[in-house]
């Protein structure tokens, strides 16, 4: 099987590529869900982050609030590196086990792992390929206004992230994603073609 890591940075558009890959007929796994899963009521990570950063993160029914959680960490470097270091292995691990099972089901297939902090986590290195998406920074935070988050809180989440410019030092791919959405699908099936013809 092969692997394939998609990253990007904030609202760079790599979901929308992860969906239009997935509907090319890629096995899609999404680590930010799984990062939610496992800091739910009874996932492997939630006792951890709740005895870091204490009861001020839960709801009232006992769930983290994530946005709570995000403006915790998001404006504190060390915040953001221990609750990556409470989250990330154990994301990891089931992103290997998913790939294990798909792998023996679909021995040709294509594995994408979207994640946000691939590269500066290094775990790019667990994949045959890299696919970065890209867009102008101002597009990334109109995107993310757009979504629901501050202008302020959007900034702060772009001044944690590798920039994108630096990204594609890693990048097989680039895809950019900040023009309209068929000219995006239409780089999207250019890279499902090349990653088609590689050597599993």
């Amino acid at each position: 099987m092969l692997r394939v890591g998609l990253t990007g940075g904030l609202a760079s558009g790599k979901s929308f590529v992860g969906r239009a890959l997935a509907q090319l007929g890629c096995h899609l796994i999404e680590a930010d869900e799984l990062g939610h899963k496992l800091i739910e009521p009874g996932g492997e990570a939630y006792p951890a982050v709740v005895a870091e950063f204490g009861p001020g993160i839960l709801e009232a029914n006992g769930a983290i609030d994530r946005r709570r959680l995000a403006a915790l960490v998001f404006n504190d470097a060390d915040k953001l590196a221990r609750l990556n270091a409470l989250v990330h292995p154990a994301v990891i691990r089931r992103e290997e086990e998913i790939m294990a099972e798909l792998e023996a089901r679909d021995p040709h297939g294509i594995a994408v792992v979207e994640a946000a902090i691939l590269i500066e986590t290094g775990s790019h290195r667990r994949f045959d390929r890299i696919v970065l998406a890209v867009c102008r920074p101002e597009q990334q935070i109109e995107r993310a206004v757009q979504r629901g988050i501050s202008r302020e809180e959007a900034l702060a989440r772009l001044r944690r992230q590798m920039p994108l410019e630096e990204k594609r030092k890693y990048a097989h791919y680039v895809i950019d994603t900040s023009g309209t959405k068929e000219q995006t699908l239409e780089q999207v099936r250019k890279v499902y073609n090349l990653l088609r013809e590689l050597p599993r």
